[in-house]
């Protein structure tokens, strides 16, 4: 690994020029900049990655198994495992989506899982991203770019090959296509993964389109082409769900395909992520992820969730009330490492101030214990320095549920701190599974 952290500055400079960039919102302002790449990769040994690759097929298949329940029956509610005020109370929970069967009954056909390795070497899911995960593209480019700077360093590990991530999406779009052609829909070049829209276009051979290139007629989703229109099967959609529909969710969206909702209820194409999937990867249905588990598939959880308490329910509340000092406290209306507090960071006031909050609205919070989770060395110029590390892994679900084996790494650039997203200027690692 040596040869290839020597050509940091070198990889780093050709990523520049193939625009990987990751966009930030901040204080109104949207700042393009470039993801900054650490070439020293997290080595994940081959019995490791197994455990995690059952955990994390056997959680997706879970959530998937959810979502078909709670736009449906809701036997899950109804035998009191989930509270229904829980569910409906989601802004994740759409109730257009009620009693809408997607393609195969597929809803979550990519689904990214936030995973955390604590110094003991156990592996907890922070949270589940069910909507637009993104980061599949940042590991993928950067791979291709190391094995040309150090070809000798993929000859002498024996890491396995993550370049298939490309046919593994293009599998998943084919399985649920209704008819035509597959489509990766961007809201544009100021989205903050617009490369990997572009990239992942070019690595599944399907188009990239944006709202004026697609239109709906008869129930049909077509294609605006220089050849002609054509009939469009399936959707990789990377805009949220309230923005997809005008005629369905916000009217004043301008970025949305007016009708699509009608198309897709009349099974003419397939949506990837279903809408509607929010509620599942809402911060307080989390909580419930290791009992969907035991209630769906009748097997013990392989993984397990970060120690969380839920202040909607009263024992959970007094013990968050009595330590709040020592918690993390999460809001769930919240996504991409905000509104993620540390209680025992805050100023005394500010702390009782959040700490009224969720007494007011218990709901709207989770609490967890604090994981002291890994630090992976980060290389500077004045040497390697420790930085806490997460990892996206990625559950691919076609024909069957499957692991990309590989995942996004990010890292904080500053000493010390526990945020780690893209969207709060962290940087990332490829991650190497070993194969034997």
């Amino acid at each position: 690994m040596e040869k290839l952290v020597s050509h940091t500055a070198r990889i780093n400079d050709q990523l520049a020029r193939y625009g990987v960039k990751f966009g930030i919102y901040k204080n109104g302002t949207f700042n393009e900049r470039l993801f900054p790449f650490d070439a020293i990769a997290r080595v994940i040994p081959a019995d490791d990655w197994r455990n995690l690759e059952r955990g994390l097929a056997q959680r997706v298949d879970a959530l998937n198994a959810f979502l078909k329940d709670v736009y449906g029956p809701q036997e899950i509610i109804h035998d009191g495992v989930v509270p229904e005020d829980f569910v409906v109370s989601s802004p994740g929970y759409l109730a257009p989506c009620v009693g809408l069967v997607p393609p195969k009954g597929i809803y979550s056909h990519i689904s990214g899982i936030d995973l955390v390795q604590s110094r003991e070497g156990d592996w907890f899911v922070l949270e589940d991203n069910l909507r637009v995960p993104s980061g599949a593209s940042y590991p993928l480019i950067s791979r291709g770019i190391c094995r040309m700077c150090s070809p000798e360093t993929f000859r002498t590990n024996d890491i396995v090959d993550n370049r298939g991530y490309g046919a593994m999406l293009r599998e998943v779009m084919d399985n649920v296509n209704c008819g035509g052609i597959n489509v990766i829909f961007t809201p544009g070049r100021y989205n903050a993964a617009y490369f990997e829209h572009s990239y992942l276009a070019e690595q599944t051979g399907a188009v990239l389109a944006e709202a004026g290139d697609l239109y709906v007629d008869d129930e049909r989703v077509y294609y605006r082409g220089f050849e002609g229109d054509q009939r469009v099967g399936a959707i990789y959609r990377r805009i949220s769900d309230e923005y997809l529909d005008p005629t369905t969710f916000l009217p004043e969206s301008v970025i949305g395909i007016p009708n699509l909702m009608s198309a897709y209820r009349a099974g003419n194409v397939a949506v990837i992520n279903a809408p509607g999937n929010g509620v599942a990867d809402d911060k307080g249905i989390y909580y419930f992820v290791p009992k969907m588990v035991e209630y769906y598939l009748g097997e013990k959880p392989l993984l397990h969730n970060a120690p969380t308490y839920l202040p909607f329910y009263e024992d959970d509340l007094a013990y968050v009330m009595d330590n709040f000092e020592k918690l993390v406290i999460k809001d769930t209306a919240e996504a991409g490492g905000y509104g993620v507090v540390f209680a025992a960071n805050m100023e005394p006031e500010a702390r009782e101030a959040l700490r009224q909050k969720v007494l007011t609205n218990p709901r709207r919070w989770i609490a967890q214990e604090v994981v002291d989770f890994t630090e992976l060395p980060v290389h500077l110029p004045e040497g390697d320095v420790p930085r806490k590390a997460d990892l996206r892994a990625f559950v691919l679900t076609g024909h069957e549920t499957k692991v990309w084996p590989s995942g996004l790494t990010r890292y904080s650039r500053e000493a010390g701190n526990a945020i780690v997203n893209s969207s709060q200027g962290g940087g990332f690692k490829d991650t190497w599974i070993l194969s034997h």
